[in-house]
């Protein structure tokens, strides 16, 4: 009989690390942005629908960010996967967040 383990079947989903913190406690502060995922959101309050789930580093602590920032997930998909992890800082311009 085989064992799951000879399946070679490796897991498919992201799993993100941390403590849920808000976007406003990491304004303008510098952070490490090492995995995201963008899917569509339960409770759609944007232009998209989607939402968008940071795993950040801040002061050597994994944390998770949930935001509905179209201008966020705008930016970060330019963003090839060969670059990440990589700092960066969240400012709110006039009504909305972007990386700066």
């Amino acid at each position: 009989m085989k064992s799951f383990k000879d399946f070679g079947i490796k897991p498919t989903k992201q799993h993100f690390v941390g403590d849920k913190i808000k976007i406003v406690k990491v304004l303008n502060k510098q952070i490490v942005v090492s995995n995201y995922k963008i899917e569509a959101s339960k409770y759609p309050k944007n232009k998209s629908g989607n939402v968008m789930t940071l795993q950040v580093i801040i002061d050597g602590v994994s944390s998770i960010i949930f935001t509905g920032s179209d201008f966020l997930m705008d930016q970060i998909a330019q963003v090839p996967e060969s670059d990440m992890p990589f700092t960066t800082t969240i400012v709110k311009n006039g009504e909305h967040f972007e990386f700066s």
